[in-house]
């Protein structure tokens, strides 16, 4: 990393969820903080305003977990893959830029996010705990009908109704999948293995 860039030896370092892809914070980094980051395996900046080596939620306690860092194409700036913890902004959002819409493809992390809370918590009324109830074989076999459902609507004229069976799929394989100990972040694994063949 080039530290010397700037004259207060600090890089830009861009925190995003690892696993839905939003940003989550800007910090800055010198070069203690980013071996700090990868030797504890968490997250650590140098604040401006502390003057001192700082690990995000070292009061709070929402930590961000180190995934990976990346360099950037001048080694100026840091991408930060990280898991975090909590809220990671001070005003308790998941995100200190929480106005700016989630990825496209971060919904399908919230919505696994919402299935694996209901199936640990079971709250009365919620779907996704009738179905666990009802076991893993009505789990598969609805996945099944939707995926029959989704094919018959490909057939048809109206986008619409592809698009909602093609949903209402992807929640029924997402219930299976957590239900297994499985998760989408598997799936696209799998996925980006295939493609480096």
């Amino acid at each position: 990393m080039n530290f010397s860039k700037q004259a207060d030896g600090l890089i830009p370092a861009v925190v995003q969820d690892a696993n839905s892809g939003q940003v989550l914070m800007l910090g800055y980094m010198n070069e203690a903080a980013l071996a700090q980051t990868k030797e504890s395996g968490f997250v650590t900046f140098y604040s401006r305003s502390k003057q001192r080596l700082w690990t995000k939620g070292e009061a709070s306690g929402n930590r961000l977990q180190l995934v990976s860092v990346t360099e950037d194409c001048d080694a100026d700036a840091v991408l930060v893959l990280a898991e975090p913890s909590g809220p990671t902004c001070h005003n308790g959002t998941t995100s200190c830029f929480a106005a700016s819409p989630l990825p496209t493809l971060a919904q399908f992390h919230a919505t696994e996010q919402t299935v694996a809370q209901r199936l640990r918590e079971r709250p009365e009324g919620s779907y996704v705990a009738h179905l666990a109830t009802q076991g893993l074989d009505r789990m598969a076999q609805k996945v099944g009908e939707e995926a029959v459902e989704t094919v018959i609507a490909s057939k048809n004229e109206d986008r619409a109704i592809l698009v909602s069976e093609a949903a209402d799929l992807l929640f029924h394989l997402t219930v299976l999948l957590q239900a297994r100990g499985c998760s989408l972040g598997d799936v696209a694994q799998e996925l980006a293995r295939r493609e480096r063949k």
